[in-house]
C-alpha cells in the first residue's frame, strides 16, 4: 500500500460521482474508491485508489496486487492531477466573472483518461453521437476487443486494433467511416508512424497542426485529447455548445455569445482555460447527486 497526501482543496468525491458516468468504470462510493487499469511493462495491472482524506486535507491511499514502482506512482499522480494545486487556481479566479463558479465548485480537478490510446479512442467514438449512445459504444467496443482483470476491463492495444476487419467494428452498431478511423488511426500508431505518446513533447499547436493530418480527427477531437489525454491547462473550445450555453446562463444573455465576446472574456482567465472551461461545464450540469440517476 503507497499512502500520498496533497494540499487541498481537492473534491475526489465529486470526481468519483463524474467517473461513476461511465459504465465502464469500476467506481465505489461508499469506500471512496475507484480501480484503475495500467501496465507494468507487459503485464496489465489494476491500482485502486482509494481517499482517505477531507477535500480540504485531501489524502489517498494505492492498494495493488502487484509492486508498486515510482513510473506507476506518477502516472496515477498525472491521471488525478495531484500535483497542480487547485487553490493557486482558484485564486487566479476570484477576480474575474468566475469567481462564483470557482466557489461552488471548489476543489473539482481536471481529471485525465486513464491512458492516451484510450482517450483518442474514445473521443473517436464519441464523435457525433450523443453521451449516452457514445458511453454504450465503447463499452461495446472495449467487452468485445479488451479484456478483464480483476474486475476491470482493458481496452484492446493498438496493434490489436490495427488487424481488424472493418466489419468487425461496424457489427457494433458503428458507421463504416468511424471503423476505418478507429482500426486506420490504430495502425499508424501501431507503425511508430504516429508517435501517440511522445505528444507532451510538443505544443498544443504543434498536436494540432500534426494530428488534423489524419483522417478522421478533427479540432474537437484534438482539443479533447489535449484536454483530457494530456491536461493542457490553456484551453478553451468556443465552438463548444455547452461552453457557449454557460456563458449565455452566466452573463444572462438571451442568446449565445458570439466568438467575439467569448475571445474578450476569455483574457482574464488565462493561462488556465481548461480550469474555466471545466468550471463553466460543471455550472450547467447535474448536481452531484443526480450525476448517476
Amino acid at each position: 500500500m503507497v499512502r500520498i497526501k496533497i494540499n487541498g482543496p481537492y473534491d475526489f468525491d465529486r470526481v468519483l460521482q463524474r467517473l461513476s458516468i461511465d459504465p465502464l468504470m469500476v467506481v465505489d462510493q461508499k469506500a471512496r474508491s475507484v480501480k484503475v487499469p495500467m501496465y507494468q511493462g507487459e503485464t496489465p495491472i489494476v491500482i485502486e485508489v482509494q481517499a482517505t482524506g477531507t477535500k480540504q486535507s485531501p489524502s489517498f491511499q494505492l492498494f495493488s496486487s502487484a509492486t508498486l514502482t515510482d513510473m506507476e506512482i506518477q502516472h496515477i499522480k498525472s491521471i488525478f492531477q495531484w500535483d497542480r494545486p487547485l487553490q493557486d487556481i482558484a485564486n487566479h479566479f476570484t477576480k474575474t466573472d468566475l469567481a462564483a463558479i470557482f466557489q461552488e465548485h471548489e476543489g473539482t480537478p481536471l481529471v485525465l483518461d486513464f491512458d492516451l490510446y484510450h482517450c483518442l479512442m474514445k473521443c473517436i467514438i464519441h464523435q457525433q453521437v450523443n453521451m449516452k449512445f457514445a458511453h454504450t459504444l465503447t463499452q461495446r467496443f472495449v467487452h468485445t476487443f479488451g479484456f478483464e482483470k480483476e474486475g476491470v476491463w482493458f481496452y484492446p492495444k493498438p496493434e490489436e486494433v490495427a488487424k481488424f476487419d472493418y466489419e468487425q467494428i461496424t457489427e457494433l452498431k458503428m458507421s463504416r467511416r468511424k471503423a476505418e478511423y478507429l482500426i486506420d488511426t490504430s495502425k499508424l500508431i501501431a507503425t511508430g508512424d504516429l508517435p501517440l505518446y511522445n505528444l507532451d513533447q510538443k505544443t498544443d499547436e504543434e498536436i494540432l497542426k500534426d494530428l488534423v493530418k489524419v483522417r478522421g480527427i478533427g479540432p474537437w477531437t484534438v482539443q479533447n485529447l489535449l484536454l483530457f489525454g494530456l491536461g493542457r491547462p490553456n484551453l478553451f473550445p468556443i465552438a463548444d455548445i455547452g461552453i457557449q450555453n454557460a456563458l449565455k446562463k452566466l452573463k444572462g444573455l438571451d442568446q449565445k455569445p458570439t466568438v467575439l465576446q467569448m475571445q474578450e472574456w476569455a483574457k482574464d482567465w488565462e493561462p488556465y482555460l481548461s480550469y474555466a472551461s471545466l468550471y463553466l461545464w460543471r455550472s450547467i450540469e447535474p448536481q452531484a447527486e443526480e450525476l448517476v440517476k
